[in-house]
């Protein structure tokens, strides 16, 4: 899962609220005075955009005091925009509108991640949306910053993730997932604060909380989105619940009763990631018998002499075979694609419009593996999108919804199959048929296993944003909803202080979480009609478009709607169907999850 700085009013972190009442204004100057307010609104949004987003870019590259006081102060400007504009759209609540004027009000209403308060006087706003911008700011620093300490040597994030997908000695794994956890404890108050501020802002706009705001973002009520979510979950936990027991068992035979009981749920530092959010890293326990691909992708590229500028080449290409054009000139000059020696950097790979025209970058500390090779798929996925739609108004540039813009580029990523690796000239020949247990293995272990932590992120938050969880709660509450959802818990007894949904990207970045479970189901829905306008009729896993013209045309008329309408005409512009539904998901799984099935026979499956 990667941070994107979505084009459009996202891209800044415009806090865009919305609120109710109005004059209840129904007259045909009012349709002239809208299309006025909305040009006006737009015009300066767009001015703004270009530069805060460079402030922001500036800041995540060089993370210094300096840099961290110019980003709060950019967010601070832009939130008083916002709430300004939002408040402006309470004129026209009742008004006659045209269908694109209703949907460019809801954006600005609804467009929204950590609203200030609006009430009091220009002094008082100025204030606390002063100290909502120096909070937020200083989260996201933090997190740039983490390093823990083991045998006398300062590691960040990348090198201690390397020691819980690589190492397999359990007190190794466990202090390596306790010391990465230790940098969200200063967080904690901040968080608080944040989540006071930030509610007060959403009621005074008229949203009962932030949660509410969050969800006002699909178009459809925020209840009728909470049941489309549980709706989408029902269909897939089987699925999960199978990969789930399977793998608690190959752990069990690995590590032994003490260290991970045939029963109950999973430690969470055995897993292969930091957050247990997906297991490739421990393929290897798992891996069918006699399923081997008959090459290691880690080792391919390596050995094929990629560097981090040919990963990114060979995502470019893949995009440009379905017929979109190669990424401007300045996405070379400017994107940040390594680490960098001699600074701190915010490495979580991310995607940027900084002009929401053609000043596209990534940034990202790429490495040469197979993980790096499908991300670096995904986030040039965010920026042909932003490309496609880059002749939207100002408030269309944006994706159809979030999950949307997510889709786009794992979807791309389901095509690195070994068809298209032979095309590549990574392998020579594809592997038979008797590997797919071990490839769908490979990719359920990415795809499945994420699919609860997807919802654990923001059910989380939407307990802490209606008050359901108390700053004291914050921890237990994260703990509980992880046994709850994926039947994990941590390796050992947290401390009273401990809040470890800090050391999740996601929480200090105020990234809504919602998009990655949406998208996850999104992309193969996108995978299965995409294959069959291809005309393919193998087994879905082997499916590959690349180089597929005809698909891209299709592709590139859903991108280009951007977020000129609601979700589902862009979902049907290309599947053909109005609704999201994860039944492609289960269907590209399913020779796994029979598979799964038999060996589970005999287990105590659940937790």
């Amino acid at each position: 899962m990667r941070q994107i700085l979505l084009g459009g009013v996202a891209a800044v972190g415009l806090l865009l609220a919305g609120c109710n009442g109005g004059s209840g204004t129904t007259s045909a100057a009012a349709k002239t005075d809208a299309t006025t307010f909305l040009a006006s609104a737009e015009k300066e949004l767009s001015e703004f955009s270009d530069y805060a987003a460079r402030v922001q870019w500036v800041n995540a590259n060089f993370i210094t005091d300096d840099t961290d006081w110019l980003a709060a102060r950019a967010s601070s400007e832009g939130t008083l925009l916002s709430v300004r504009l939002a408040n402006a759209t309470k004129q026209y609540e009742g008004a006659s509108l045209t269908p694109d004027q209703q949907r460019k009000m809801q954006i600005l209403r609804a467009g929204i991640v950590m609203p200030a308060p609006s009430s009091g006087t220009p002094e008082e706003q100025k204030a606390i949306a002063d100290e909502l911008s120096k909070i937020t700011t200083d989260l996201q620093s933090a997190y740039g910053k983490g390093k823990f300490t083991i045998d006398g040597k300062e590691l960040n994030l990348e090198q201690l993730s390397e020691i819980i997908s690589s190492s397999r000695d359990p007190k190794k794994l466990q202090q390596a997932w306790e010391g990465w956890q230790t940098i969200a404890v200063p967080m904690k108050a901040d968080y608080a604060r944040m989540v006071e501020i930030g509610n007060q802002g959403a009621k005074e706009l008229g949203f009962s909380d932030i949660a509410d705001m969050w969800l006002a973002n699909y178009d459809m009520p925020s209840k009728d989105m909470e049941a489309t979510v549980e709706r989408l979950w029902s269909q897939v936990q089987p699925l999960y619940n199978d990969l789930h027991c399977y793998t608690r068992a190959k752990l069990n035979a690995k590590y032994g009763d003490a260290v991970q009981p045939k029963t109950g749920p999973i430690r969470a530092d055995l897993l292969g990631n930091m957050w247990a959010q997906q297991w490739n890293g421990i393929y290897d326990i798992v891996a069918p018998p006699a399923s081997n691909p008959g090459y290691d992708l880690n080792k391919v590229l390596v050995q094929k002499n990629y560097d981090p500028i040919k990963m990114v080449k060979t995502g470019e290409a893949f995009f440009t075979s379905l017929g979109l054009a190669p990424l401007p000139e300045t996405f070379w000059q400017r994107s940040l694609i390594t680490r960098p020696r001699d600074r701190e950097v915010v490495c979580h790979a991310s995607a940027w419009d900084l002009d929401n025209l053609d000043d596209l970058r990534i940034k990202m500390c790429t490495q040469v593996n197979a993980e790096d090779f499908s991300t670096v798929h995904h986030e040039l996925g965010h920026n042909f999108y932003q490309r496609a739609y880059n002749k939207q108004d100002f408030l269309f540039k944006n994706g159809a919804n979030d999950g949307f813009h997510e889709a786009i580029g794992d979807f791309v990523a389901l095509s690195i199959t070994p068809e298209y690796l032979k095309q590549l000239g990574l392998i020579s020949t594809s592997p038979p048929a008797s590997a797919d247990l071990g490839l769908l293995m490979d990719r359920a272990l990415e795809k499945i296993a994420f699919l609860p932590f997807g919802l654990k992120v923001d059910k989380w938050r939407w307990q802490v944003f209606r008050g359901e969880v108390k700053p004291e709660q914050y921890n237990q509450a994260w703990v509980d909803l992880g046994k709850q959802y994926q039947g994990i818990i941590p390796p050992g007894e947290r401390p009273a202080d401990a809040f470890d949904p800090g050391a999740k990207f996601h929480i200090p970045g105020n990234t809504p979480y919602l998009r990655y479970f949406l998208s996850f189901i999104l992309q193969f829905q996108f995978q299965k009609a995409a294959c069959e306008q291809a005309g393919w009729t193998g087994p879905l896993h082997r499916c590959s478009i690349y180089n597929n013209k005809e698909v891209g045309a299709k592709f590139a008329k859903m991108l280009e709607m951007g977020a000129s309408k609601p979700w589902p005409e862009a979902l049907e512009a290309f599947t053909g169907t109005r609704e999201i539904d994860g039944s492609a998901l289960v269907a590209y799984f399913a020779p796994l999850q029979a598979w799964m099935k038999e060996q589970n026979a005999g287990q105590t499956c659940g937790w």
